[in-house]
């Protein structure tokens, strides 16, 4: 098995937010050396809770350890001389500056001008230049502004839209950074050179809407939130079933296609809850329209009957797109995950080890490090800087 291409190589990361660091997480957990840049009080990250043991301090706040594992602390004061000698020395030998705002005064075109082979990537709210370059952001802001989260919430309107967890608007920034850091890579491999790759959240979110850009571009129709399922121009049929255990399953009721109708039914009459549904009549799709609301109550009163495992997997072994609703804390215990060894444990500093998410993607041709602790802050300054 062959070495991991990015163990080779070097990135320096000099980002304040989470869109910044995570796309320095997404490269240190599959074996780049990845040299966080902290200021002499620790990064902005360090102080954002919830805190192992309710300790609050920097080296205690759960979301830095995840942001940040496998990655090299520094600290260095950049307001400095010695920290912006410093820095320069970090950037003479490193592979990619992920930046969020200017590094010690110069601009990325300068950096790369004083550094040819540097690959400069810019994760910022909304750009390099544009009127709104200089604006603050944040993952909500980020939504708003984009377009995503005019989509997201419930079927009452009388409130305004939900902000999805597990800061999403981030998380794209940092996919798009990733994607394009990758095309600068295969860039300088043809012409040995690096250059600047300007990531806007802003631009990242705008082209992250789903069905509410092709709807407006083409029928010029507005889509209105809904719970639990696609925003669409008008109201879809409910898709959330609860059952016996008080667990709900997601069954989006199709009707048009004829084999999964079956296979419902089948189900259902195999329990002797089928009612009429197993009359001929409803062998034709203008019937099943006319009478959906008799077919939405007899399968809400069929879910009700059955526990929530049972609804999924009997569902999906009859071939019905079915899933359960679980909440993050039980998908510890998700059977799947575990099969494919996804958690893993992750040393924590000053503490017990603890299960992590572990890589998405596996492959055949060489190993995956997996992620290992964030770092104690400037735990690697004297090594790095010799200082």
């Amino acid at each position: 098995m062959s070495a991991n291409p990015y163990a080779a190589l070097k990135v320096v990361e000099l980002s304040a937010d989470s869109a910044g660091e995570y796309t320095g997480k997404l490269l240190a957990d599959q074996g780049a050396e990845v040299i966080k840049v902290e200021p002499p009080g620790g990064a902005v990250s360090r102080r954002i809770g919830p805190f192992a043991a309710g300790r609050a301090d920097a080296e205690a706040s759960l979301h830095y350890r995840w942001y940040n594992t496998s990655k090299r602390s520094v600290v260095l004061d950049e307001s400095t001389e010695d920290g912006q000698r410093a820095l320069a020395g970090l950037l003479e030998g490193a592979d990619i500056l992920i930046m969020g705002r200017a590094a010690a005064g110069s601009s990325p075109q300068a950096l790369t001008e004083a550094h040819p082979r540097l690959i400069v990537l810019a994760v910022t709210p909304f750009g390099l230049d544009g009127p709104w370059a200089d604006y603050r952001s944040s993952d909500l802001v980020a939504l708003a502004l984009g377009g995503p989260l005019n989509s997201c919430g419930y079927d009452d309107h009388s409130i305004p839209p939900i902000r999805p967890g597990g800061n999403q608007a981030y998380a794209t920034a940092a996919s798009f950074a990733h994607t394009g850091l990758l095309l600068a890579l295969l860039e300088r491999r043809r012409s040995g050179r690096g250059q600047v790759v300007d990531v806007s959240m802003h631009s990242a979110l705008a082209v992250s809407g789903e069905l509410a850009n092709p709807f407006w571009f083409y029928p010029k129709a507005i889509v209105r939130r809904q719970t639990c399922r696609h925003a669409q121009p008008t109201p879809t049929q409910p898709a959330l079933f609860e059952c016996a255990d008080g667990r709900w399953v997601y069954f989006a009721l199709i009707l048009a296609d004829r084999k999964p109708w079956q296979a419902l039914v089948d189900w259902m009459d195999s329990l002797g809850l089928a009612a009429d549904l197993v009359q001929p009549e409803y062998g034709e799709l203008a019937y099943r329209q006319a009478n959906f609301s008799h077919i939405q109550d007899l399968v809400e009163v069929f879910f009700l009957l059955l526990d929530g495992d049972t609804a999924y997997h009997e569902g999906q072994r009859r071939g019905l797109p079915i899933g359960i609703t679980n909440a993050p804390e039980e998908l510890f215990g998700d059977e799947h995950l575990a099969a494919r060894g996804f958690f893993v444990e992750v040393e924590q500093s000053g503490g017990e080890p603890a299960l992590q998410p572990g890589s998405p993607f596996w492959f055949s041709a060489f190993a995956s490090p997996g992620p290992g602790r964030a770092p104690r802050l400037g735990e690697h300054t004297q090594e790095v800087l010799g200082t």
